[in-house]
């Protein structure tokens, strides 16, 4: 396999970012979702307008995963009044990680989600938080088995679905002092 490179996405990449995250979240979630909520959902969530707005702010930031010139995958994570909840100066939201389907289990997700724990080593945070659909068994077993455990759950709105995200969350060692 050729080498998956991560960057930093810039407003350079929006265009990149709408296409990837559009058919990531499309292949992910439109089996068990109606036509008409999955297109309002796309709409609305992934344009132009909001994903400036989300990669302008100073507490958020998103990587690309690329092969050959392809992007495959992308992370978004979140600091501080960027997360969705909490807004906790001690903790990172891992806001999206997505692979697409024909990329998934070599790994990808995996490596989006070392940067995340990458950049919350760099914050010094305390825990890492997520949100994971409850039907998406996939993704929180790929989570329990790297530490995570469930803490609470929220609703998360597709269209005019309410459906309940499953809140989890990883402690991280609290440095030694003179360490940090």
């Amino acid at each position: 396999m050729d080498k998956i490179r991560l960057k930093k996405a810039s407003q350079a990449d929006i265009v990149e970012l709408q296409e990837i995250g559009r058919q990531t979240f499309f292949e992910t979630f439109a089996d068990c979702n109606t036509e008409e909520n999955m297109q309002k959902y796309l709409s609305d969530s992934y344009s132009l307008d909001q994903l400036s707005s989300e990669i302008s702010h100073v507490n958020s930031e998103f990587y690309l995963a690329s092969q050959n010139n392809r992007t495959i995958g992308y992370l978004k994570i979140n600091f501080d009044q960027a997360q969705t909840e909490f807004k906790d100066k001690h903790s990172l939201e891992i806001e999206r990680i997505y692979v697409l389907k024909e990329f998934q289990g070599k790994k990808i997700g995996q490596l989006l989600y070392d940067q995340a724990f990458q950049m919350a080593q760099q914050k010094n945070v305390q825990y890492i938080w997520l949100g994971v659909w409850e039907k998406n068994t996939k993704a929180m077993s790929f989570y329990r088995k790297i530490g995570f455990i469930e803490f609470d759950q929220h609703i998360f709105r597709l269209g005019d679905d309410e459906q309940t995200d499953i809140l989890m969350k990883l402690n991280l060692p609290v440095p030694l002092e003179g360490n940090s």
